[in-house]
């Protein structure tokens, strides 16, 4: 008789035994990480667009994080531009309500006002999210603005605002006329002629409301006006109205009106026995008149035009001098001698262009800002002005100074047509939030889509393994018992006792 090994039966069931105990680990696996697999080639067919599917979600997950980051951004900046908003409210009602009392500095409280004001702006200029300077275009790394005394007071070799309102002052004033040269070409006639430089007054228009008077409208270069009583008396309330441009583009009258009372107030001039004697009082009267316009508003025009060329040039234009009361002309600043109070990138593009993000496939937003932009130097400008101008107690013509100063400033903060607003800042980057938030929502349930199907080719069905599992288990101990049996059979077992 012949009897078969268990050789080859037991190393069968030995096989079969370890392809079982692979499954179960592989089933276990499958079952802690709810995938089917721990790479893409157990997955089977669908494997590339399994690959494809968690390429599209990550390349969500990235956006959605450019998106946070971009909207933190925004956030931040939108948050500084409202309190600017604010601040130039502020300081245009303090303008608005402002008393002719000045303090030790020679300022007004709204003036100690505006300083403090100007220190808030600039710091919220050189706002940062992270490590961004956000109003600093492309320059990110870099502070937005110089600091306030900086600004103010110069440093070194360089001058600041304080400085170039005090040449521009001692140019448009001259020696007090407003560089305007008053004459009597004739007994009976008076002319004004202004200076050919750009400083000083300028004049406008000339008006007499008796026909009898001649007048002569500006004209030649340099422009000269006159106004010729002849042989006719003025009558009682005859008037004289002068109109004049001043160098912030703004414009003044100075209206001369004939009394027979003695002596004549300001504003008047007395009537004389004749057109000749009445001329002679007009021209004093005027050049009485010229004197405290040149004193009085225009130092305050002359302080916000060089505030305006401080903060919009690069470097900005300085007088010719010294001397400057008698400057005819402006010469280029150079970055030796002038600050420059803007320390970001500077660039004649779109400042939102200096930053920009892809927030989609094919979406991007733009979102940057430069401090330099209208809308921020000019409210800067202007309260920087009001925080400069000092005015000497024992000066006669302080208070015209201070409420020139204060009617321009409480004009220039107001809403000006055609000129761009902090809240068209605000717009555009409402602009960029509202295109971040519907691609947000649409990239939201794009994922959610794409979720489901890679889980349904990577995922399992815990309750399908898990019985999977118990059949293995089954099947494991059966082929245990099965081989351990194989394994205890021997010859002996067969051979009669």
């Amino acid at each position: 008789m012949t009897v078969s090994g268990v050789g080859y039966r037991t190393s069968h069931l030995t096989s079969q035994i370890l392809n079982l105990q692979s499954q179960l680990d592989d089933l276990q696996t499958q079952l802690s990480t709810g995938k089917k697999s721990t790479s893409y080639a157990g997955m089977g067919v669908n494997r590339g667009f399994a690959v494809g599917l968690r390429a599209q979600v990550s390349n969500i997950d990235s956006y959605a994080d450019t998106i946070t980051n971009v909207t933190t951004r925004i956030n931040v900046a939108n948050a500084a531009l409202t309190r600017i908003a604010s601040i130039g409210t502020e300081v245009r009602g303090a303008a608005t309500t402002s008393t002719i009392q000045l303090n030790n500095n020679g300022q007004t409280t709204s003036q100690t006002t505006a300083q403090n004001s100007m220190a808030e702006m600039l710091q919220l200029l050189n706002v940062q999210s992270g490590d961004r300077y956000l109003f600093s275009g492309r320059a990110t790394n870099t502070p937005a603005t110089a600091s306030m005394s900086d600004i103010l007071n110069g440093v070194g070799s360089q001058a600041g605002l304080k400085q170039l309102i005090s040449e521009r002052k001692q140019a448009d004033v001259g020696s007090g006329t407003g560089r305007l040269t008053l004459a009597a070409p004739s007994p009976t006639s008076i002319s004004l002629t202004e200076d050919a430089g750009p400083f000083g007054l300028k004049l406008s228009s000339v008006a007499a409301s008796n026909a009898a008077v001649s007048v002569t409208a500006p004209t030649g270069s340099p422009a000269s006006e006159s106004l010729d009583l002849g042989a006719t008396n003025p009558s009682n309330g005859d008037s004289f109205t002068f109109a004049f441009k001043l160098p912030d583009g703004s414009s003044e009258n100075i209206q001369l009106t004939a009394t027979t009372t003695a002596p004549p107030q300001a504003g008047q001039f007395l009537i004389g026995a004749d057109s000749t004697a009445t001329a002679a009082n007009v021209k004093s009267a005027l050049g009485t008149a010229v004197g405290a316009l040149a004193n009085g508003a225009l130092v305050a025009a002359s302080a916000l035009k060089a505030s305006s060329e401080f903060f919009n040039g690069a470097p900005p234009p300085r007088v010719s001098g010294p001397p400057f009361a008698s400057a005819t002309a402006q010469v280029p600043g150079t970055a030796a001698n002038t600050l420059s109070w803007y320390t970001g990138e500077t660039g004649t593009d779109s400042a939102r262009g200096t930053s920009s993000a892809r927030i989609d496939d094919s979406i991007s937003v733009q979102y940057g800002m430069r401090a330099n932009e209208q809308a921020i130097t000019w409210q800067l400008q202007n309260i920087a002005a009001f925080a400069a101008v000092t005015t000497s107690t024992t000066d006669p013509n302080a208070n015209a100074q201070v409420t020139a100063l204060n009617q321009r400033i409480a004009q220039n903060l107001s809403s000006q047509t055609g000129q761009q607003t902090i809240q068209d800042i605000q717009a555009d980057l409402a602009g960029a939030q509202t295109a971040m938030k519907s691609a947000s929502d649409r990239q939201t349930q794009t994922k959610s889509t794409a979720q489901t199907m890679l889980d349904s080719i990577e995922g399992i069905s815990a309750n399908e393994v898990a019985t999977k599992i118990l059949a293995l288990q089954t099947s494991l101990s059966a082929s245990y018992q099965t081989t351990a049996m194989l394994y205890q059979t021997s010859l002996l077992k067969y051979l009669p006792a």
